[in-house]
């Protein structure tokens, strides 16, 4: 689904390009942790808003973020 795919590419570029814990970065971009840990499982719909704080954070535009993110099966059930 497509949470699930927009939160592993969020938590790829958060470890990978930036290099920061959860903690650290949620601090940095003014979002609660939990909130972004529940973003990152894909469990929860996020506001175009909290994207951009997210994109800004990472230092990429919103159309980066959602590069090679694919919607895949069946989300009817969501």
């Amino acid at each position: 689904m497509i949470r699930k795919e927009l939160g592993k590419r969020i938590k790829d570029l958060r470890t990978n390009k930036i290099k920061l814990s959860q903690e650290k970065f949620a601090l940095q971009i003014n979002m609660d942790r939990t909130y972004l840990a529940s973003v990152e499982a894909g469990k929860r719909n996020i506001s175009i808003d909290n994207l951009e704080k997210i994109a800004n954070g990472l230092n990429i535009s919103l159309s980066e973020l959602f590069l090679d993110i694919e919607k895949t099966g069946d989300d009817t059930n969501d």
